[in-house]
């Protein structure tokens, strides 16, 4: 594998451009997104914060891309079969999408939804290996040609599942394009949402250089900006969310974001009062990971560069746990970027569902604690265990199988994970047992904690 795929899977390798020339760009734009498209948003909102203690890694799609018709044909069966019946099927598959030749739409469309079901539930890459080229090329010509949103989404999902199963440093190159003009002229809203989730895979795990990553980053918070009319979509939720969730994913990438931070905290701050759940929490999980970021461990060559109130001590003072030093601020005017996320966090209102109101208190809860103490992640609790003497911390969790439990206690962490359950969907598990690229995307820094010892 190339070197991005080491730059991909750890916490942060690229510095931006704008860190590099200590250029901050000025903000200029003012969203604020409309209720449309808000129901598929709104279960994605309610649905985040759906299990406080424990986080089950063999979930469903819960932020799925797709129209609900799709995600009924994804959310298929993805156990493990007892033969290998598969992979000759998949070889099937794989002969019917590179031989176009008259083939039906509705041929393409059943080709691509059993090649995608196949390649979530299974770890393929030696089955599509040499392949990828050649499909890449037959999957771009459902994309370009859109010739049904069903096909075009399909094929969306199935380039995101290809790279995702074996990575080439030339599917970054050869996507990103046609990408951007479904994005920016398709006249499918889901199509355009579609296309912005599988240029975020892509860029991640396609070979994208760390310019391409910063473009894209951009390009990303182009669309948030605009509330969607950069790209034609003014006051769709759809496209606005993916595009929050994919830069939030994207800048898990890069390890300073001191250029870019102002900037972007900016239109994340506007999107807090959208009408809808799911761009609030989007941009609000956005916002607690760029203050996650501008802490660095302190070393013994910063010497005195830094007051004592921007430097914080491990509370447990737990050996080998470094100081945390504050390197820029990320937005100006915090006391009331607090009062807002405090008002969220204390929400009450007949204009939501109760569902969705606990969604919004428990996200904003997390989000407000992380702003006023960066080093908490997300579902951080103070109290101290009775078995450790330590604080509890982040006790967010990722059950894997039935051997242990992968805390998530970083919000770079929860970024990835909510990203890769939305390509992998019921097929998360699996692929984090036999995928290094999964697994090195999201890895144990410690051995699982067993079952018996989690809340």
């Amino acid at each position: 594998m190339h070197d991005l795929r080491r730059q991909a899977l750890e916490s942060g390798k690229t510095t931006s451009r704008k860190a590099r020339s200590k250029q901050a760009s000025p903000a200029s734009s003012r969203p604020n997104s409309a209720p449309s498209s808000r129901a598929a948003s709104r279960t994605r909102a309610v649905s985040r914060a759906g299990s406080d203690e424990d986080e089950t890694g063999n979930l469903s799609d819960e932020t799925s891309f797709s129209t609900n018709s799709i995600d009924e044909l994804l959310n298929g069966d993805v156990s493990d079969p007892i033969t290998d019946a598969w992979r000759s099927d998949l070889a099937d598959r794989i002969q019917e999408l590179l031989d176009r030749k008259r083939s039906s739409v509705q041929g393409r469309e059943k080709c691509l939804t059993n090649y995608v079901r196949t390649l979530t539930a299974q770890y393929a890459e030696e089955d599509i290996r040499g392949k990828e080229a050649e499909l890449v090329v037959a999957l771009l010509k459902s994309i370009k040609a859109e010739t049904s949103e069903k096909e075009t989404i399909l094929a969306m999902k199935a380039l995101s599942m290809t790279v995702i199963t074996s990575p080439s440093d030339l599917i970054y190159d050869a996507v990103c394009s046609p990408l951007k003009r479904v994005i920016s002229d398709s006249n499918s809203i889901p199509s355009k949402a579609a296309a912005v989730r599988c240029l975020g895979t892509c860029t991640f795990f396609g070979g994208a250089s760390d310019d391409e990553i910063l473009d894209n980053m951009a390009y990303l918070l182009e669309i948030v900006a605009s509330d969607g009319s950069f790209i034609d979509a003014q006051d769709e939720v759809d496209p606005v969310v993916a595009a929050l969730e994919e830069w939030g994913t994207l800048s898990t990438l890069i390890d300073d974001l001191e250029g870019e931070s102002e900037e972007a905290a900016e239109y994340f701050v506007e999107q807090l009062s959208s009408s809808d759940p799911g761009v609030q929490i989007a941009a609000g999980e956005n916002i607690a990971l760029l203050y996650e970021k501008s802490y660095r461990p302190l070393t013994e060559d910063d010497g005195g560069d830094f007051s004592e109130t921007d430097i914080i001590a491990d509370p447990d003072d737990t050996p080998g746990v470094p100081k945390l030093v504050k390197t820029y601020d990320v937005y100006r005017r915090s006391d009331v970027l607090k009062d807002t996320l405090s008002e969220l966090a204390s929400l009450n209102t007949h204009r939501v569902s109760k569902k969705e109101q606990k969604a919004i208190r428990s996200n904003f809860a997390d989000i407000l604690d992380s702003v006023e103490y960066p080093t908490h992640g997300p579902r951080y609790q103070n109290a101290i265990s009775q078995d450790t003497g330590k604080r509890y911390g982040s006790r967010m969790t990722v059950r894997i199988h039935k051997d242990g439990v992968m805390k998530i206690d970083k919000w770079w962490k929860l970024h990835r994970l909510q990203a890769l359950r939305r390509v992998l969907q019921g097929g998360f598990v699996s692929h984090y047992e036999r995928n290094p690229v999964v697994f090195e995307s999201l890895p144990y820094t410690t051995p699982p904690v067993p079952l018996a010892t989690t809340c």
